[in-house]
């Protein structure tokens, strides 16, 4: 019962009661995305994704990020793109976690490049 609730009234935890309806009733399922993440497209030309796990729009990968957003180019059609193997896999957005990127390792020993007049 407070799944159907959830479901119904909160947008966070995957998609709503109403964008389930959408889906069902206007949307054509484009494709789909390593991470498991769905992309419908409806008769008009609108553009959603399903999220397979947390909502988080930093989890389009590269491939879809494109479509999504309309921008035109070569993998526009054919969104199973190349992958080399110099290539890193696609990471959501890690900033404020642990796994974040530092330019420098020591994250507390981040050191002025110049120097205040007040000193």
């Amino acid at each position: 019962m407070l799944t159907l609730i959830k479901k119904i009234f909160t947008w966070w935890n995957r998609d709503t009661f109403g964008t389930r309806i959408k889906t069902i009733l206007f949307g054509k399922l484009v494709g789909t995305d390593q991470l498991g993440n769905k992309y419908y497209q409806s008769k008009n030309g609108k553009r959603w994704v399903i999220y397979a796990a947390e909502i988080d729009a930093s989890k389009i990968p590269v491939e879809w990020y494109s479509w999504i957003h309309f921008t035109h180019n070569k993998i526009e059609n054919n969104h199973k793109l190349k992958k080399y193997d110099w290539q890193k896999p696609h990471q959501e957005n890690l900033t404020g976690t642990d796994s974040a990127y530092y330019p420098n390792k020591n994250k507390n020993a981040i050191q002025k490049k110049y120097r205040s007049w007040k000193d």
